[in-house]
């Protein structure tokens, strides 16, 4: 069911652009190209006549596949619960960027030829790094939904985002470790081959400094490394007092194995790349302790989350994870941009964007600041029984 209510929204999103590439442009909704997407009203009596076309790009493929996943679905979701509601329809298209920069230049290039309203992604930053030129240059809003390094919304006026910097959330990471495990000597570990990863060792090494904690060794490996015996081996003769690492869940899941088989036995910290229940599904009881950064709590009671979390686990069978979350957020944000001028447009869009201030969304109330990033509430949080728990 799911497949095929996709499958006709993305149609009826292709014949709508295709009707509306016929049109002329009058100046309101540019997105659709005839008009079409500058309604009446306002806010929830907005009325638009044409769908609204939003693209997304994310890695359904290759080394984030994973995150994307979660992503589609967070997506998918979010836009059959926008297009009940009376007013506003959305037609979605999800494309696979195959965690390759190429793949989502190509996929920007034909967004931004094809008369979308916004685009949604990449999955990751080094990704987004290289494809939102594109979206600037042709003038198509960016909501960027899972892009944590430094610099995401620098590159252009036009790119927003969502998703918590590393810098918003690693210190706080940090603090609370410190002061929950008494650390005073660490070791940390990164993968030095991608933009996210490097971002939240850069923020870790300063937080790190600034609790005033030694660290005894810094070591690196790839993204594609699946075998850290050898680092963790001179991890373990270290003797910290716990492991940080900047890495993405691809990586988590062996590191944490093979840590857990070494005896070190000392506390794990990840940043946002760690925040994933696939943790606990695929490295079991070696995943118990961890400590994981994250934009977004699960337990969270807020209405629109637990509202969230009982439609997600009913359509896809299993627990959302934060990629899911951010990807269901955007929509509701993409929505209220929408409304508040009632223009389905680029233009229109974009000033929506901007003006995003205290909005109940799954993320918990989300503003939009003066640099098109989020501001939201952080969580630290630690497996327990299988489960991410509120670090005390």
């Amino acid at each position: 069911m799911r497949t095929n209510l996709f499958t006709l929204t993305a149609a009826a999103g292709a014949l709508a652009l295709t009707l509306t590439a016929c049109g002329s442009d009058d100046g309101g909704g540019d997105g659709g190209g005839d008009g079409s997407l500058a309604g009446e009203g306002s806010g929830d009596a907005c009325v638009i006549e044409g769908e609204v076309p939003v693209g997304a790009a994310v890695s359904l493929t290759g080394a984030a596949g994973s995150y994307g996943e979660s992503q589609r679905n967070g997506l998918e979701l979010a836009t059959t619960h926008l297009n009940e509601q009376e007013g506003v329809t959305y037609a979605l298209t999800v494309e696979d960027d195959q965690t390759d920069p190429k793949q989502a230049i190509s996929l920007f290039e034909g967004f931004v030829g094809d008369g979308t309203s916004i685009i949604i992604g990449p999955t990751l930053s080094n990704t987004a790094f290289q494809a939102q030129p594109i979206a600037q240059e042709g003038e198509v809003p960016v909501l960027a939904i899972s892009n944590t390094a430094e610099g995401i919304t620098e590159q252009g006026d036009w790119i927003f985002r969502d998703s918590l910097t590393e810098g918003q959330v690693i210190p706080q990471t940090v603090a609370q470790s410190v002061e929950a495990f008494g650390l005073e000597n660490v070791v940390v570990m990164y993968s030095n081959d991608d933009a996210f990863t490097e971002s939240g060792y850069e923020v870790m090494a300063e937080s790190l400094e600034g609790e005033d904690i030694t660290v005894a060794s810094t070591l690196t490996f790839s993204k594609a490394d699946t075998d850290f015996r050898a680092l963790l081996t001179e991890a373990k003769n270290a003797e910290p007092d716990a492991i940080f690492v900047s890495g993405l869940i691809e990586a988590a899941i062996p590191l944490v194995t093979q840590a857990r088989e070494l005896g070190l036995d000392v506390p794990i910290i990840g940043g946002n790349g760690f925040n994933n229940p696939q943790l606990m599904t695929d490295a079991g009881d070696a995943a118990e302790g961890v400590v994981v950064g994250a934009a977004w709590n699960s337990a969270s009671d807020n209405p629109e989350n637990a509202a969230f979390l009982e439609a997600y686990e009913a359509e896809y069978d299993k627990a959302p994870d934060q990629f899911a979350a951010q990807a269901y957020a955007a929509m509701t944000i993409i929505d209220h941009a929408v409304r508040e001028g009632c223009d389905g447009g680029r233009e229109a869009i974009k000033a929506g964007l901007g003006n995003i201030t205290d909005l109940p969304t799954v993320l918990g109330s989300i503003s939009i600041n003066e640099n098109r990033d989020a501001e939201h509430d952080a969580v630290v949080q630690v497996v327990e029984d299988g489960s991410f728990a509120v670090l005390n």
